[in-house]
C-alpha cells in the first residue's frame, strides 16, 4: 500500500477577480488556519502574480514556500497551490482541467459577472477535481459532463440544452415565418 505522502495532493484552488477579491476559493489544507490567514496569502499571492502575462500558458512561481500555478483569463485570476515538492506538471495538469471545465460550462464567456452568475456550477467543477486535496478528475469535458448531469434542480445537461436551445431557436424561426 501506498504512503499517503506520496499521493499528489492541492493546498488550494483559487478564481480571483481583477483586484484580487474572491469569486470561489477552495482550501483542502490547515497550512493557513484562520479567514485571515487565507485572505492575506490570496493578496500576496495576487500582488506578486499580477504584473506578469499568464494569459496564454500557464505560470509557475514559488512562493511562501509553496508552488503556485496560475493562469489569467479576461478579468478572472486561477489559482492552483501545492506544496513544495509537488510536481508542477500535475498542478498545471489541474489548473488546465478547472480552466478549461470552467470555459465549457460558461461557454466560453469567462469573466467575472458571468463566474458570479453560475457559481454554483464552478463550486460544483471544484467538487469533481478534488475532494479533500486529493486530485479525482482533470479532464475537462469529463468534468463539464459531470457537474452538467448533477444539473441543480435536474437540469438537463450541456449536450441536451444545446439540442434544447436549437429546438426552440428553429421553432421561433419557423413561427415567425409563418406570422409574415
Amino acid at each position: 500500500m501506498a504512503a499517503p505522502d506520496s499521493c499528489p495532493s492541492i493546498k488550494n484552488i483559487l478564481l480571483l477577480d481583477s483586484e484580487g477579491k474572491r469569486v470561489a476559493v477552495k482550501y483542502y489544507s490547515d497550512d493557513w488556519p484562520s479567514l485571515s490567514a487565507k485572505l492575506a496569502f490570496e493578496k500576496s499571492v495576487f500582488t506578486k502574480t499580477q504584473k506578469t502575462n499568464a494569459r496564454t500558458e500557464a505560470e509557475i512561481v514559488m512562493f511562501d514556500g509553496y508552488i503556485v500555478v496560475y493562469k489569467f483569463i479576461q478579468d478572472l485570476h486561477f489559482f492552483v497551490t501545492g506544496g513544495d515538492d509537488e510536481n508542477e506538471l500535475i498542478l498545471a495538469t489541474v489548473l488546465q482541467g478547472f480552466f478549461d471545465a470552467v470555459g465549457l460550462l460558461l461557454r466560453n464567456n469567462v469573466d467575472k459577472r458571468t463566474a458570479l452568475e453560475n457559481l454554483d456550477l464552478i463550486l460544483l467543477c471544484l467538487d469533481e477535481i478534488i475532494d479533500g486535496g486529493i486530485i479525482l478528475e482533470t479532464e475537462a469535458s469529463v468534468i463539464a459532463g459531470k457537474v452538467a448531469t448533477h444539473g441543480l434542480d435536474g437540469a438537463a445537461s450541456l449536450s441536451e440544452q444545446t439540442i434544447s436551445q436549437a429546438l426552440a431557436t428553429a421553432r421561433e424561426h419557423l413561427a415567425r415565418s409563418l406570422l409574415k
